[in-house]
């Protein structure tokens, strides 16, 4: 008989989605879909609020990655004001945005996924979880905790605050940097790096025993957008967009913040609050796209750091042309946190970073603006139009997880299609189901900006009701 399974909600995830299973008769999974279930309203509630106001605003959209909130929205008010920030704030920029990176990139690979990868997808889930990895392998789960305290710390020391900072603003940021705050941030890096290189090394050593996983999660042909530099390598805060193909191909590029809206567009679904990006000329979903480390690292030629680079070229191997397996996010990730760390040093030992002219002032000099950069989860877009008196009238928001959720649909169908058979459910079944959406790390409260904890109670059904079989988790 045909069944119906919902997952709701979907665990160590930031923020809250289900995910819904169809079966046929014969038990054969022949639809899922990923739903994220609260709607977003950040778009709407500034309308009328002064355009300065809008980065200190848009940060409180997530707690994990504020500071690309500030950015896409500071850059969006620059454009309004048609002006160049100093170079010592764009330095600083990029620190506090590269921070931000390791410490999303660390919870989402110690926190969220290391419990699948060391402990494996079947065990028993009262412990797998980040407490189950500090007793199996306390080195690992002390490294990850260290690795988001280097984020975090460096947050703080140049915006005051870890979280929701307002540190970044239209026009530059409110204060430099001090000798003595770069010294502390300079004085963590050695444990940084031993923290990222133990990770890798382990990662690789591991990832071997996931063959199945890293054919079946969300291993499909599709384009990968993100942002470059002039020298093709990555780029977190600055540089411009660009779209390749499955093949590696450029199908964009030099695509600017202004244009995005010219070539992308995106789709709504009856079953999800969070939107669908893709990109115009192929329609929607075949114009879909992915976004994030993986693509990062697919788009560039190189990272740019020296360490960063032999993780990169290693990489590349895996496949002939672009990596296309999400499960391979995992591996990106931690290639992204080593760069991260590479390239804070590189800008603190650049003596235009302590330079105290941070801040460029303007009004209203054109009526609409956009910016974008690189959020852990991906490109993110910020788009604003304003009236004569520099009140908002219009925005939209581009998310980096909205612009992998059709990605993330198809890879749940796959997931299910490959792992779930029969009318037994399995706890190691649902875990891999879900696993595909951790290996892209969205954020739901940074795409529907929800808050707070539910539990997980999932129940299958036959066609007339009646109860088969159930999981609960509190």
């Amino acid at each position: 008989m045909s069944q119906t399974i919902v997952i709701d909600p979907v665990t160590r995830l930031e923020g809250h989605g289900k995910i819904t299973l169809k079966t046929d008769d014969q038990g054969n999974v022949q639809e899922a879909f990923f739903s994220v279930t609260q709607v977003r309203g950040f778009e709407k509630f500034n309308e009328g609020r002064p355009f300065y106001e809008m980065p200190s605003l848009m940060a409180r959209i997530c707690g994990i990655c504020p500071v690309s909130h500030l950015l896409a929205s500071a850059k969006a008010c620059e454009a309004i004001m048609a002006v160049e920030i100093p170079y010592a704030a764009a330095q600083l920029r990029r620190i506090a945005n590269l921070a931000q990176t390791i410490q999303s990139h660390a919870l989402s690979f110690f926190y969220l996924s290391s419990p699948d990868l060391l402990l494996g997808m079947d065990a028993d889930p009262a412990v797998r979880n980040i407490f189950g990895v500090a007793k199996a392998k306390p080195e690992l789960a002390m490294g990850g905790v260290a690795l988001r305290r280097f984020g975090q710390r460096i947050i703080e020391l140049l915006a005051k605050k870890r979280i929701h900072p307002g540190w970044i603003i239209p026009g530059g940021v409110t204060e430099p940097l001090d000798a003595a705050k770069r010294d502390e941030i300079l004085a963590m890096i050695p444990e940084a790096y031993a923290n990222v290189r133990m990770a890798l090394d382990w990662y690789k050593q591991i990832a071997g025993n996931f063959e199945k996983e890293i054919d079946n999660f969300a291993n499909f042909p599709t384009m990968f957008l993100g942002l470059v530099n002039e020298d093709e390598s990555v780029e977190f805060t600055d540089g411009a967009l660009r779209l390749i193909d499955a093949s590696g191909n450029i199908v964009l590029d030099k695509v600017t913040a202004d244009q995005f809206d010219t070539h992308f567009g995106e789709a709504v679904e009856p079953y999800s609050y969070m939107k669908f990006p893709f990109y115009k000329p192929l329609g929607y979903p075949g114009g879909s796209y992915r976004v994030g480390p993986l693509a990062r690292l697919n788009i560039a030629r190189t990272m740019g750091t020296p360490l960063a680079d032999i993780e990169l070229a290693e990489f590349k191997q895996l496949a002939e042309g672009p990596v296309l397996g999400s499960f391979h996010y995992h591996h990106a990730r931690l290639i992204d946190i080593l760069y991260g760390i590479e390239m804070i040093e590189r800008i603190l030992d650049d003596k235009g970073t302590m330079d105290t002219h941070v801040r460029a002032t303007a009004g209203v000099n054109r009526l609409e603006g956009a910016g974008v950069s690189e959020a852990p989860r991906g490109t993110l877009m910020h788009h604003y139009k304003v009236d004569q008196d520099g009140k908002m009238v219009w925005a939209n928001l581009v998310i980096a997880t909205g612009q992998n959720n059709n990605a993330m649909n198809r890879g749940v169908l796959y997931a299910a299609q490959r792992f779930m058979k029969g009318s037994k459910i399995t706890e190691g079944m649902l875990n891999r189901v879900e696993a595909v959406i951790r290996t892209f790390d969205p954020c739901l409260s940074c795409s529907t900006h929800a808050f707070g904890q539910m539990p997980l109670s999932i129940e299958l059904v036959d066609p007339s009701g009646d109860l088969i079989d159930e999981i609960h988790r509190y």
